[in-house]
């Protein structure tokens, strides 16, 4: 059995669905799960960090950084914003501009699903691509559902197939193997926004350990919290340095990002010099950490003990701890992918492939990566809304 339909779009998350609301009539949406867009369902801790209110081109990385801007500037936040509020979808803002649902991730789900049936797109789930060529005019895919074997021959085919990120909901680099196929050139990929580990596992007594810190490496800096684990590192401030960081690369954590502990030192010195070193650093950091620390830095003794420039190079040591992690935790756990299809072979008013024209490439499977925080799903939001619309205007 053929099927001929105006559009086919690889994947139902978050992308692939909302460029299906915008595309229109005559598409297919397929998808290898169960069930539509996993990856928004588990996000947020199940509210789904949906966008950011301080969206800016800064917060992207990418080999092309002006790439993103076109799309993220034609379908905004407050773009997203709207058409949420329109679902009576209610939202909270958290820390650092970062919106959540009040309730449920599925909320969003439901949204998207019906606004691409609202338009007369087509959701098939439980369907796996098995081949896929193109003639010189069409896109012929063979696809397995509902243990049949079925046939889609489309003018388009967008790839939204996500990254690598989370292989146990099925990701894969289905959308890179497609892209080079086709001519494409892909951007080294590896995992991001994922928790850091180290061979010896130094920190395996102070699991479940948090504190505000500010994490720097190669240049770039985030000031949250961060989290010690079993394995080495994770938090948001070392999610967000993960996607800076190379092999052999340092870290640098500063435990007091304010600046204030040696003043609080010096002040409590001449108050109450009797205090214990550990214990007066235990009311500004973690007890477990500076138990921690106590055993690789000199803190005996009491505060009077203690000179003014003793205090200054115990401050200025507690503010640049280098760290050299080993590696991170892998896809497994990375919330997305770096790197992907290249985007200098796409559109970026688009995203249809310079190659083959009725290619186009969406959201996490091109070379954008944003910060955590919502940025990674504005972005599948955007490219989605911006390919969408190329192909409805198309006759």
């Amino acid at each position: 059995m053929t099927v001929a339909c105006k559009t086919l779009i690889l994947g139902a998350g978050a992308a692939g669905m909302m460029c299906a609301a915008q595309a229109g009539p005559d598409t297919v949406v397929i998808d290898h799960a169960s069930a539509p867009g996993e990856k928004i369902r588990i996000s947020g801790g199940g509210r789904c960090n949906f966008t950011n209110l301080q969206m800016d081109s800064e917060k992207f990385i990418s080999t092309n950084p002006h790439f993103f801007k076109s799309a993220l500037s034609r379908y905004t936040e407050r773009d997203f914003i709207a058409l949420i509020d329109r679902y009576g979808i209610t939202w909270h803002e958290k820390t650092l501009g970062q919106l959540f649902c009040d309730g449920r991730a599925t909320q969003v789900v439901d949204m998207l699903v019906t606004e691409l049936r609202s338009v007369g797109a087509d959701l098939w789930l439980s369907t796996h691509l098995r081949d896929l060529d193109h003639d010189g005019n069409h896109f012929q895919a063979t696809l397995e559902r509902e243990g049949r074997t079925r046939r889609i021959m489309a003018r388009n085919l967008v790839l939204a197939t996500g990254g690598k990120s989370i292989p146990k909901m099925g990701a894969t680099g289905l959308a890179y193997d497609i892209a080079l196929r086709f001519g494409h050139q892909l951007t080294e990929t590896r995992p991001a926004l994922v928790p850091l580990t180290f061979s010896d596992q130094p920190f395996a007594d102070l699991s479940g350990t948090a504190l505000p810190v500010r994490a720097t490496c190669a240049g770039t800096s985030f000031e949250e919290a961060a989290l010690f684990t079993h394995r080495g590192l994770s938090g948001p401030a070392i999610l967000q340095i993960s996607s800076f960081w190379r092999e052999g690369l340092p870290i640098t954590l500063d435990l007091d990002p304010r600046g204030e502990l040696l003043d609080a030192l010096r002040a409590r010195r001449q108050n109450e010099g009797r205090r214990n070193l550990t214990t007066e650093l235990a009311g500004h950091l973690p007890a477990k950490l500076v138990r921690h620390l106590a055993s690789h830095l000199d803190l005996r003794g009491n505060l009077a003990d203690q000179s003014d420039t003793r205090l200054a190079q115990l401050s200025d040591t507690l503010r640049a701890w280098s760290l050299k992690p080993t590696g991170t935790e892998g896809y497994r756990t990375a919330e997305v992918t770096l790197g992907g299809i290249a985007p200098d072979g796409l559109s970026s008013k688009t995203m249809e492939s310079r190659h083959l024209p009725g290619l186009y490439a969406i959201g996490e499977a091109v070379d954008v990566t944003g910060w955590l925080g919502g940025y990674n799903f504005q972005w599948a939001w955007s490219s989605g809304q911006s390919a969408g619309q190329a192909i409805a205007a198309r006759a």
